[in-house]
């Protein structure tokens, strides 16, 4: 098979051929059609996150090279292990790449996305290649009715945003929800949580051409944090505050504008991961009452019920665009300058 690999970090992808893998027990071997470019796998691609102060948490330790990125998978079954008993070759499957090592607490507990111990792109080799091999059967999972290529990007982006929105600490009747950040997650955010949250939904972001695109896909408000006026008008506008801000950046900046968009006992979730340090004042957490936490993905029962929420027609698809899997590390340059609105996604 071929896959766009990871040779060197921080290195162009190179194409590399290797042996087709023959599944056992319960894998599923798929042949993919599509898979989507996320955010994280630039951080993957870089070998490194940005930790803030010139720190670096290194992540090349985790694989060996040549390694294949890709987590947003899609494809067809082409084989099964003797054990598969659900999954039929010629099936037309998503995949839920977060898979964990399936013995930790996480695991046992309907948390293993905190686990990826087998995740695919991540630890095992991913979907930048024409076939993908999926340790068991119960993560391949029903794309019917969803349109081809854009279901791909619900194993990440989809799940990422409903998740992180499922979650999200109760508020008061008709309290709005601030989107910070417009990327793939964030227009993606902005689609659940107008169907999910029966609420008003604001939009930041730096790009005016982004801030334009939500607004036209129905977000009711829109900020950018480089107008000095932008914070106090939002807090004109919602009489003091949002009730939750979801930040689909993970920047320095865009946690400061979120974390400061918010009322007393508001919420901050952090979902993106731009990178950098962050800092508050101590006191501002009791004296606000508010609280700053993370979202990582999601889990396989999340995906399952979001995935039913999108084949129902409830979702807005996002823009995406569709591009030979050749061009798999000049998508990871796009993303890295910020040249994307909405998502790409890599077919063969």
């Amino acid at each position: 098979m071929k896959s766009q690999a990871i040779v060197n970090y921080g290195a162009p992808l190179e194409e590399v051929e290797s042996e087709l893998p023959k599944p056992t027990g319960n894998e599923v071997l798929i042949e993919i059609s599509h898979c989507g470019v996320c955010h994280s796998d630039v951080h993957f691609h870089d070998g490194y996150f940005d930790m803030g102060g010139g720190e670096k948490l290194d992540v090349t330790r985790a694989r060996k090279t040549p390694f294949t990125l890709g987590h947003e998978i899609e494809g067809t079954v082409v084989a099964v292990g003797d054990a598969v008993k659900n999954v039929k070759v010629g099936e037309r499957k998503v995949i839920y790449p977060w898979i964990g090592c399936g013995d930790c607490p996480d695991c046992h507990n309907d948390r293993e996305h905190y686990c990826t111990g087998r995740a695919l792109g991540v630890r095992l080799p991913g979907g930048f290649s024409s076939h993908c091999l999926v340790p068991e059967e119960h993560y391949c999972l029903d794309a019917d009715g969803i349109e081809p290529g854009l279901a791909s990007t619900y194993m990440c982006s989809g799940i990422t945003a409903y998740a992180a929105l499922k979650h999200l600490k109760p508020m008061d009747d008709n309290e709005p929800v601030l989107i910070m950040g417009l990327g793939g997650v964030g227009m993606m955010a902005l689609q659940f949580a107008l169907q999910m949250l029966n609420r008003p939904v604001l939009v930041a972001d730096l790009d005016d051409n982004k801030l334009q695109a939500a607004m036209g896909a129905g977000a009711h408000a829109a900020y950018n944090p480089k107008d000095p006026e932008a914070l106090a008008k939002l807090q004109a506008d919602t009489n003091g505050g949002v009730g939750a801000a979801v930040d689909f950046v993970g920047a320095e900046s865009s946690l400061a504008f979120a974390s400061a968009a918010l009322r007393r006992g508001g919420e901050a979730k952090v979902v993106g991961l731009f990178g950098g340090a962050f800092q508050m004042p101590i006191p501002y957490f009791p004296f606000r009452a508010i609280s700053i936490g993370g979202s990582m993905t999601g889990s396989l029962a999340d995906t399952i019920e979001m995935l039913e929420i999108v084949k129902a027609g409830k979702i807005n698809p996002i823009p995406v665009e569709m591009r030979d899997m050749s061009q798999a590390s000049q998508t990871l340059d796009d993303l890295r300058e910020g040249k994307i609105i909405g998502r790409v996604v890599l077919t063969n």
